[in-house]
């Protein structure tokens, strides 16, 4: 075999060997792409979900206004100071109960057994 048959051998080896290494690197690039592309629909996707999400919060838990002159407290008597932290708690424990029982509802679990009684009791 003579000498100049070595370097066609090596020149095409390493042309094979580079073209092979150009496929691998474009189907990484498009690889890549496809999964980028994927994330940012997710991403989208994702958002407006989020974004409905709150915006039912935000409807749902409407709160009213306040009653109370911020500053009235320092007036008020310790017993009327008791009743109104009392009446507040309880208003917002009605409220975790309504939430839950409406989340449960919506998906189809079964109400606990405490919560149907308080409800009933409460009207």
């Amino acid at each position: 075999m003579p000498w100049w048959s070595w370097i066609l051998v090596w020149v095409a080896l390493i042309a094979l060997s580079l073209l092979f290494i150009f496929f691998l690197g474009l189907k990484l690039w498009r690889d890549a792409s496809k999964t980028l592309r994927t994330l940012s629909d997710t991403q989208a996707r994702l958002e407006d979900y989020w974004a409905l999400k709150a915006k039912e919060a935000d409807e749902l838990h409407v709160t009213e206004e306040r009653n109370t002159i911020p500053g009235s407290a320092v007036f008020a008597t310790p017993e009327q100071m008791k009743d109104d932290y009392l009446a507040a708690k309880e208003e917002r424990r009605f409220a975790r109960l309504q939430r839950r029982v409406a989340r449960k509802k919506e998906r189809g679990q079964l109400q606990s057994l405490r919560d149907i009684t308080e409800l009933e009791d409460v009207g």
